[in-house]
């Protein structure tokens, strides 16, 4: 039987209605229309998951909550309302850039990725879900960060689930132009993260790692996003070699 569409929520499928209440509970004003991107996100994600491995997670409760409510934390208004330039550096299944692109449709996105498989599932979900601001780019952090097209080009570099943050600084800084942010999403260790990091970050070019926590609806543990703008210029050795930054972080 054909539900009323008119029935408040009887339009929506179980993983619209779980994302529509959950955003509202992490303070997130979801469009009618975003829902509609991210559900078709969601089917994506669970089809091409099915033939490769993109994420463990693909219960509706945790594609709603720890995978795109996760990633709008980085959202922070004060830093995305001027920004025209992002970048999602390893994104992975596009997590956290297809969300933000999706909530901050001012910014153009770019999503990298070193695996090819990967971008090809990122082209075909920003395709269809109509994402006119995003970009897909098949690249090692290490080798594009030389590059004169990326290299400083960006106002705001993402990074979910890549590597510790002596590490990921060393990937993701020398993409910020001067005076731009990087934003980490890290997990329960932020604060250790953010001790760590503090060297590597001076060496790169960037200022203080400032941490911001965050709660998820219906999660217990607090997660942070850790931010640092760069105040210079990245020096020209970095980042180093494609491996090296893993085997010997910046110390």
């Amino acid at each position: 039987a054909v539900k009323d569409k008119s029935e408040k929520g009887a339009s929506m499928t179980p993983f619209e209605e779980i994302l529509a209440v959950r955003a509202a509970e992490a303070g997130l004003a979801l469009t009618a229309a975003q829902i509609e991107q991210f559900a078709v996100y969601n089917r994506l994600l669970i089809a091409w998951n099915e033939r490769m491995n993109l994420t463990a997670l693909t219960a509706p409760e945790d594609v709603a909550v720890k995978h795109i409510i996760d990633s709008l934390t980085a959202y922070d208004a004060k830093l995305f309302a001027p920004a025209r330039t992002l970048i999602d550096v390893g994104t992975g299944a596009g997590l956290p850039g297809i969300p933000l692109a999706v909530y901050a449709p001012q910014i153009e996105v770019t999503l990298m990725d070193a695996l090819g498989k990967r971008v090809k599932f990122l082209t075909e979900a920003a395709a269809a879900m109509e994402l006119r601001n995003v970009r897909c780019i098949h690249a090692r952090a290490e080798e594009a960060a030389r590059r004169p097209e990326h290299r400083a080009r960006y106002d705001i570099a993402v990074s979910r689930a890549v590597a510790r943050l002596p590490v990921l600084l060393e990937y993701t800084l020398p993409f910020v132009r001067t005076g731009g942010t990087l934003l980490a999403l890290k997990g329960r260790a932020y604060a250790a993260e953010q001790a760590e990091g503090k060297r590597a970050a001076e060496i790169l070019g960037g200022g203080a790692i400032s941490a911001r926590p965050v709660r998820l609806p219906g999660l217990d543990d607090v997660r942070a996003i850790l931010a640092v703008t760069k105040e210079r210029p990245t020096p020209k050795g970095y980042p180093r070699r494609a491996g090296l930054p893993e085997r010997a972080p910046l110390k």
